[in-house]
């Protein structure tokens, strides 16, 4: 793996890393979670998988990891394996999120797994209980999945807190999340305490069913800003789990592609996202070691004009993925 600069942050970062998303809690949308989990769903049995999963991405040479209060025991169980393992923070970058409470009470079924609340008073609880667990290992904390309607972005106090932290050495960052991506990122752009830019980073869905942030993506990438990829697999619809029949031919374009360069469709998938010149980090959101490593292929393919002619045609209107996306059951 080679190692890069985080957008102008001095943060060390890895082309591919890893979400924990899936892993550190018992449910989640991925299509098949419910599955890779073998019906092991326990605190330590998550615990132990969470380790296992993290070991294997070190061992790829994966330097950055996501995760966020809302992850369940996503913090605590990547924070003990961080001590377990000696793992100097200097060698490792960790990125955590604020703003979602997580709800579920370890039930798969629950009817919330998780609140939304972008308030100073989340903020303000929030923030030390990611420290708590992460220690100084903790380099880049976000605003999870900002939207225009939340406020957030008009809200002064939480930027004032937020440069805080900038303040005290945290990279400060927003993730984003639905149709309206590129408009939430113009103008989380234009957000400044003291005259200053308060955003270093920015997490957003792309891929080849949803790339309509590209171009957003790139504007912020050319003003300095880090940009990290999420939901490359677009929660598994984009790999041999997608058994939906209207997306059968578009699987089949899929494959054709995979066939033609090598990799598995998961890596030509994730190959797509690496190679768009803005990214920085495109994340893998595996919950099981051989995913991990059938995704880390992505990075040995030979990508080609053909490839992105051939996946940008499967291109959904966004407000089409994004309520396929929001239809997604947890298991």
């Amino acid at each position: 793996m080679t190692h890069s600069s985080l957008g102008t942050t001095d943060l060390s970062v890895t082309p591919i890393g890893l979400g924990l998303a899936a892993l550190g809690r018992p449910g989640y949308i991925n299509l098949g979670h419910g599955d890779d989990l073998d019906g092991h769903r326990s605190v330590d049995r998550l615990r132990k998988r969470t380790w296992a999963v993290l070991d294997a991405a070190w061992d790829a040479g994966l330097r950055y990891v996501d995760v966020a209060r809302s992850y369940g025991r996503g913090e605590a169980f990547l924070g003990a394996w961080l001590a377990d393992r000696s793992i100097n923070p200097a060698d490792l970058t960790v990125g955590s999120k604020w703003g979602y409470t997580y709800t579920a009470g370890w039930e798969v079924d629950a009817d919330v797994h998780e609140v939304k609340d972008h308030s100073l008073s989340t903020l303000e609880r929030q923030w030390p209980e990611s420290r708590e667990r992460l220690g100084e290992s903790l380099d880049l904390y976000q605003i999870h999945s900002a939207t225009l309607q939340t406020g957030v972005l008009e809200d002064a106090a939480v930027h004032a807190a937020l440069a805080d932290l900038k303040r005290d050495g945290i990279a400060v960052g927003l993730t984003l999340s639905g149709p309206r991506q590129a408009d939430t990122l113009e103008a989380a752009l234009d957000v400044t305490v003291d005259g200053r830019p308060l955003f270093d980073t920015v997490q957003a869905t792309w891929n080849v069913l949803e790339p309509s942030a590209g171009p957003m993506l790139a504007a912020a990438h050319a003003d300095g800003r880090g940009v990290i990829v999420k939901e490359a697999l677009a929660n598994g619809r984009l790999t041999p789990r997608n058994d939906a029949p209207d997306f059968a031919e578009s699987y089949r374009s899929l494959q054709a592609e995979a066939d033609r360069l090598g990799p598995p469709v998961d890596a030509l998938a994730l190959a797509a996202a690496l190679n768009q010149p803005w990214s920085d980090v495109v994340l893998s959101g595996a919950a099981r070691i051989d995913h991990l490593q059938s995704n880390v292929q992505a990075m040995q393919v030979d990508w080609d004009d053909r490839a992105a002619e051939r996946l940008r045609a499967l291109a959904e209107p966004p407000e089409q993925y994004w309520s396929t996306r929001d239809a997604l059951t947890w298991t």
